[in-house]
């Protein structure tokens, strides 16, 4: 029976005084790896009724990326550093640098086999999940935006697959890489999440913050910001962008019409009922998308910015990390 988007409603929630801003899921539990801006990564069971949190320390700067990879989680952090830990003991089990400036994005295969990694210095890694061997180095994002100032790679994402991999960076460019082979298959401009600033602050905001396919692979949301006024806040309406990407042809625009800020992070329904995206800028926000009908079919606001999310295989549950907050929103029966 599909989710009815109307029907989630906060289940659970766990204050923080630091901000969490990557999310990793043990399947088919209510196990948690969120990464903290204090440098540590946390482990959680919303099973149990009053969880505690147990930190593994390793990184130095802001943990933004975790994903699960079977038995291991992996972390990387704007120290450049990813770190494999045992996700049953938490103990580290390697680490080492892995790019020469802050890591952004983490992400696994679903059959746990690999693992890609994005950072400033655009440059978009993929590794052996078992062993943390290089398999390949992807460059297809230019270092300096058209402006002259340094650009950031933000975004990645597998296909369901594990066939596909999506990179995305500030200036709204897209690659589509083929993973065995390390090739690029396509790219994207999505200009209208990057703003510059040439006469008042000099600089810019915005970029693709999310990607995320369709279940089949056949179609690549984009996520980030509309234009802004000024570019010191998160003014700027939230945006949703999809793409049959082999075509290079946009199928379906989103924007809240009273939510504004980034988003942060796209994941599509597990049988492609709906879309969802989440961020915000001081306040959180949610958007549920209709890409069929390019309709916005829930839009839900909170009290604070949403950075990662992760939907259970039912796609009932929502576990989201934000700031000060970690919470589970559950569908109502």
């Amino acid at each position: 029976m599909p989710t009815d988007p109307a029907k989630f409603k906060v289940a659970k929630e766990i204050s923080r005084k630091d901000i969490l801003l990557c999310l990793a899921r043990v399947p088919e539990t209510k196990r948690l790896f969120a990464g903290s801006s204090d440098g540590c990564v946390y482990h959680f069971d919303l099973a149990e009724q009053k969880p505690e949190p147990s930190a593994m320390e390793g990184h130095t700067g802001y943990v933004t990326g975790v994903a699960l990879a079977g038995k291991q989680v992996v972390s990387g952090a704007y120290d450049g550093q990813l770190i494999w830990w045992d996700a049953e003991s938490r103990a580290k089990v390697r680490g080492f640098k892995a790019h020469d400036r802050w890591i952004r994005n983490v992400v696994a295969t679903r059959d746990s086999k690999l693992i890609a990694s994005t950072a400033d210095d655009m440059v978009c890694r993929v590794w052996d999940a078992a062993t943390g061997k290089l398999k390949h180095e992807l460059r297809g994002h230019e270092p300096m935006t058209p402006n002259h100032f340094s650009s950031m790679l933000y975004a990645c994402a597998f296909s369901t697959d594990g066939t596909l991999l999506a990179t995305g960076d500030k200036v709204g460019h897209v690659v589509v890489w083929d993973v065995a082979t390390g090739k690029s298959l396509a790219t994207l401009e999505v200009p209208e999440v990057y703003t510059w600033d040439p006469r008042a602050r000099i600089h810019s905001i915005g970029g693709i913050r999310s990607l995320a396919f369709s279940p089949d692979g056949t179609q690549l949301a984009v996520g980030g910001m509309g234009k802004v006024g000024n570019i010191d806040h998160l003014e700027g309406k939230a945006r949703v962008e999809v793409f049959n990407w082999r075509k290079a042809e946009r199928v379906a625009q989103f924007s809240g019409d009273k939510g504004k800020g980034l988003i942060t992070h796209l994941v599509f329904h597990p049988q492609g009922e709906w879309l969802l995206g989440a961020g915000g800028d001081g306040k959180g926000l949610f958007l549920f998308l209709d890409v069929a009908t390019g309709k916005v079919m829930r839009e839900e606001s909170a009290s604070s910015h949403f950075h990662k999310f992760a939907l259970d295989e039912t796609g009932a549950r929502i576990f989201t990390a934000g700031h000060n907050k970690l919470a589970l929103w559950e569908a109502a029966a």
